[in-house]
């Protein structure tokens, strides 16, 4: 679960950390940023796991992969795996992941780094956090494709197309 403060370590914008670190929920200065982490999990069918958003969220009952901030002291790799366990009671093996985008948004003071885990299991063999998560479901690309353009996922994961091209998709 996670706890009712949640604390970030700060970096600059060219993602030094610094000594600084900021409380979730108050306003970060223009020069501060966090590290974001995003979390494409696919199974062995090739299918990628999404969940949908609690109705109180910003983004309320879209589609998203689990994700969200690292906490001080963490790598995003660890972030990674503590974001799923958290949102869905699945244990990530930290070796079936690799990095496959980080970039740095002006706009939202982050880093945002995104993850790919190669990993199946039931849908059933889930618990999904309350709060956070209302469903979840496999889907395909195409599936996933047909959800963005009818906007049913979270617009700041456009770039889903650019990233499960031919190199990551698996034979």
């Amino acid at each position: 679960m996670r706890c009712s403060m949640e604390v970030w370590d700060i970096y600059d914008k060219n993602r030094q950390k610094t000594n600084k670190r900021h409380v979730r929920g108050t306003k970060l200065a223009a020069e501060d940023y966090h590290i974001v982490v995003h979390v494409w999990i696919r199974n062995n069918k090739g299918e990628f796991l999404l969940t949908k958003r609690h109705p109180n969220k910003h983004y309320p009952h879209l589609w998203e992969c689990p994700g969200g901030s690292i906490v001080t002291g963490e790598s995003s790799l660890d972030g990674a795996v503590r974001e799923v366990e958290e949102e869905i009671g699945i244990p990530l093996l930290r070796t079936n992941g690799q990095l496959v985008k980080s970039e740095r948004r002006d706009c939202f003071n982050d880093f945002y780094d995104v993850w790919l885990f190669d990993q199946s299991f039931e849908i059933s063999e889930t618990i999904l956090q309350e709060g956070e998560v209302t469903a979840i479901r496999w889907v395909t690309k195409l599936e996933l494709e047909k959800m963005f353009h009818a906007n049913n996922v979270v617009p700041t994961l456009r770039y889903f197309t650019s990233i499960f091209n031919d190199k990551t998709t698996p034979c």
